[in-house]
């Protein structure tokens, strides 16, 4: 790596809080190579059972690397993050943890499975017994400290950015973010090797890896919310054999994308003999929940697209 920093997986932190003192100050224009932990907190590890799964202290989770200080940096003003590089580790993981995911209630036991794939990401990562899922990493939670003192947990996503878990934060992409604190005071992590639209299981293939970053700052001018801008199709690595499709109607968006995964995983199921549980955490890293239609009330249509390439 090339970059004009390097921050090491240790300096990291749990949680959103401004008064973190930063580790790194960088100039806009800058680039950074940022060393990441798995979303664990480093308690799973290649050679992870179920065992390791069921003791996992949640207080340890979603660690992220930093915080960065960009100089110049305002409130009022703009942090653009561009993903100019991912190195990968090439094993990650998947879970069902009980409690946790779109289909909670349906899934009250704990599964683990643990990845081995390809670090130059040609091939896909297989899925044993059956399917196997392209790999496209990307940074799952990533952001700036919020205005509001105190500590912040860093599970929900906010204004600010945090675990956004938009699989197009990848590479090429730029993320916009609106700066609340002097600085921004950037940190990311919970990186992942792929992940559906959605992330319907509560996991993706978490996975540590190194990413590089370009650092620039837009000066009085920002959005309310995150703003991405790809430099290119974000779904052609796996449209090439089409996909299943599965519809929720009703007028509850939450309730109709829950039937909807259902279904495709009653569908999956039916056709390649796997566990229901097994089906759950393929759909969560290898298919996207849409919203089709919200204009026709009462009701709404919710679709999820699980690709024919990860069916084996």
């Amino acid at each position: 790596m090339s970059c004009n920093h390097t921050i090491h997986k240790h300096n990291h932190h749990l949680g959103w809080d401004n008064a973190i003192d930063p580790v790194l100050s960088v100039a806009p224009g800058e680039t950074i190579a940022v060393e990441t932990i798995d979303a664990s907190g480093g308690q799973l590890h290649a050679q992870a059972t179920l065992d390791d799964l069921k003791v996992l202290d949640f207080d340890k989770v979603n660690p992220v690397t930093g915080p960065i200080y960009v100089e110049g940096a305002e409130p009022g003003d703009t942090v653009a993050i561009t993903f100019q590089a991912f190195h990968a580790s090439g094993w990650g993981w998947t879970a069902n943890i009980p409690g946790f995911g779109l289909l909670a209630d349906d899934f009250p036991d704990p599964a683990l499975h643990v990845w081995s794939y390809d670090t130059g990401l040609a091939k896909p990562a297989v899925f044993a017994p059956f399917g196997q899922v392209a790999l496209k990493p990307f940074v799952g939670t990533i952001g700036l400290a919020l205005a509001e003192a105190g500590q912040h947990s860093v599970v929900p996503p906010r204004r600010v950015g945090g675990n956004l878990d938009i699989r197009d934060n990848c590479l090429g992409t730029t993320l916009y973010l609106p700066v609340e604190v002097a600085g921004g005071l950037l940190s990311l992590g919970d990186t992942h090797a792929a992940q559906g639209d959605g992330e319907i299981c509560g996991t993706a293939i978490e996975s540590p890896m190194d990413v590089e970053i370009k650092v620039d700052l837009i000066k009085g001018s920002q959005s309310p919310f995150p703003r991405l801008e790809t430099s290119g199709p974000v779904t052609n690595h796996i449209d090439q054999q089409g996909y299943r499709i599965t519809t929720g109607i009703g007028p509850d968006l939450m309730q109709s994308s829950r039937d909807a995964v259902r279904q495709m995983i009653d569908w999956i199921c039916a056709t390649s003999g796997i566990a229901p549980v097994e089906a759950y955490m393929l759909c969560s890293v290898a298919g996207d929940l849409r919203i089709s239609e919200i204009v026709d009330m009462p009701n709404w249509v919710v679709s999820f697209y699980f690709p024919k390439s990860a069916l084996g």
